[in-house]
């Protein structure tokens, strides 16, 4: 046969699919309840629509076989809109966090529940380099930050909030009392040299990411010590020795650091700048004496820097930090180094900085009361415990697994790989569209020894049921119910472990959201 789709001509054999057919021209159409020619589909997301451009209709390109002389389209607006309200649909019955409350709300986006996880699998190590993927200087916040993360923690719900602070200062504790410290491995060696005016928060984990990314990085400091406004913090908030130790961490990890040099306007136009592929500048506060920063401002009210890039007016100069916009925590200050190490990095390799998006995040707010003891299957009973005689009177290993295992772990087992959450980011979906104020309750079987099913992230696609069928046995999931009560669920009373005897794990491959998704080592540990 010979189709067209948009405007390629093609021809195929008879029988192929409009999807099979688009995939022949390397035309990629999203799909979610298509689980491969395997196995059977029943067209029920809608998600894979495509256009009739003769007849103006919408098709599902999974289910619709291609016939002589068609023309079709896959990317015009009509199909992009039906897409996203497809989307929007299934995501007004979707009951899930895709990251967890606690990740959201730490200004550093770092990985919380995944660092909880490795330190209750006793992976300190590992945990520790899952904090340092977003934070420089976890011991010291450790100490002083506020930890916005444990005011959104649903373990208040049943206790008290995670002791997310404490955790990450034990890991960091840990390692830095070692005599072989961990030290992230670097890119290769890039020739590039940037300067960083100021040893703030904000410009130490700068120099942090930008050593990380194969620069060499040399941080210019007014004062006779590194630490900028975390030297104003009272030693018995923030002990001097805990400074000390991250600066002395991070000069042996790389950066080196030139105290006392007072940059002036001729210093950094006449010396630095011709010496250095670029410039950061993250001095903190504004002080009356930084005649310099007049360069780099429009007018006397608009920013040094465009927040989201740390971009100023002047190529290769760049700022971050309280320079920008004051800020309270030195959590956010960490944030907006590495934010402009991104943007840095970006612009020695030739790139335009671009500003950081955060992919959709589904979240249903807080749990309703039957709700709890569904989560506290992943978990363990007891409340927080307060540290002990542990390094830096922090928690002890034993202390620290057992508080790392009082983790809800809200966040989904398919964060990276879930369809929904990434065609909903692609399609800009309005996950409240639909949305009437109410919400089914969540429920977690987590009966099976390798899988767990939460029926609430299920979009009834029917593909476990297909994966199901290929059983000899009397196994299998089930479409139970009808119209708009209808579920995925166990049928004739049997258990989930008996239900996917040999199938569990290729539905969880499978399934397109984190509905099944396979256990991860600590809930094997708990359960």
């Amino acid at each position: 046969m010979n189709i067209k789709i948009n405007n390629i001509a093609l021809d195929i054999p008879v029988g192929t699919s409009l999807l099979q057919a688009a995939g022949m021209a390397g035309i990629e159409i999203p799909t979610m309840c298509f689980g491969g020619e395997d196995y059977h589909n029943h067209p029920s997301c809608m998600v894979c629509v495509v256009k009739d451009a003769k007849t103006g209709k919408l098709l599902p390109s999974c289910a619709t076989p291609a016939e002589e002389g068609m023309e079709i389209l896959t990317g015009d607006e009509e199909v992009i809109q039906a897409r996203r309200e497809a989307l929007e649909l299934l995501m007004s019955d979707h009951v899930g966090d895709c990251e967890a409350p606690c990740r959201v709300a730490c200004p550093a986006f770092m990985d919380i529940p995944r660092m909880n996880r490795l330190i209750a699998d006793g992976k300190m190590e590992e945990a520790l380099r899952v904090v340092r993927q977003e934070i420089a200087l976890p011991l010291i916040l450790g100490y002083i930050c506020p930890a916005p993360c444990e005011k959104v923690c649903r373990r208040a719900s049943v206790d008290a909030a995670v002791s997310i602070c404490q955790l990450k200062k034990f890991v960091a504790a840990k390692d830095l009392i070692n005599n072989k410290p961990h030290f992230p491995e670097k890119q290769k060696p890039s020739g590039k040299k940037v300067a960083i005016v100021g040893s703030g928060p904000a410009g130490l984990a700068c120099a942090f990411h930008l050593v990380e990314a194969g620069h060499q990085v040399v941080i210019f400091e007014q004062q006779d010590k590194a630490g900028g406004a975390l030297l104003q913090i009272p030693t018995s908030r923030l002990p001097y020795e805990v400074l000390s130790a991250e600066v002395n961490w991070l000069r042996d990890f790389g950066v080196e650091f030139r105290p006392g040099q007072t940059i002036t306007r001729e210093v950094l136009n006449d010396k630095i700048r011709p010496q250095y592929d670029a410039v950061v500048l993250a001095t903190g506060l504004r002080q009356s004496d930084m005649g310099f920063l007049a360069d780099f401002k429009k007018t006397d009210t608009s920013p040094i820097a465009d927040p989201e890039t740390c971009e100023t007016p002047v190529s290769g100069i760049f700022a971050c930090g309280s320079i920008i916009r004051e800020q309270k925590m030195a959590v956010k200050s960490l944030a907006q180094g590495k934010l402009a190490a991104q943007s840095v990095n970006a612009f020695l390799k030739g790139q335009k900085p671009v500003p950081v998006k955060r992919q959709f995040n589904s979240k249903f707010g807080k749990l309703k009361p039957e709700e709890i003891a569904e989560y506290l299957k992943e978990s363990v009973e007891g409340g927080r415990l307060e540290p002990g005689d542990g390094d830096l009177k922090g928690f002890s290993p034993a202390e620290a697994r057992s508080e790392a295992q009082r983790c809800l772990h809200c966040d989904c087992r398919k964060v990276d790989n879930c369809k929904l959450r990434t065609y909903s980011d692609l399609y800009q979906v309005d996950r409240r569209k639909y949305a009437d104020g109410s919400r089914n309750s969540i429920t977690k079987n987590f009966s099976h020894s390798t899988i767990v099913y939460e029926a609430e992230k299920c979009i009834r696609c029917g593909l476990c049921i297909e994966i199901a069928k290929a059983e000899t046995k009397l196994a299998g999931l089930s479409f139970i119910g009808r119209g708009f009560t209808v579920k995925v669920d166990i049928p004739f009373d049997r258990s989930l472990e008996e239900a996917l005897q040999t199938t569990a794990l290729k539905c969880a491959e499978l399934c397109p959201t984190g509905a099944i998704a396979k256990k991860m080592e600590s809930e094997n540990i708990i359960a």
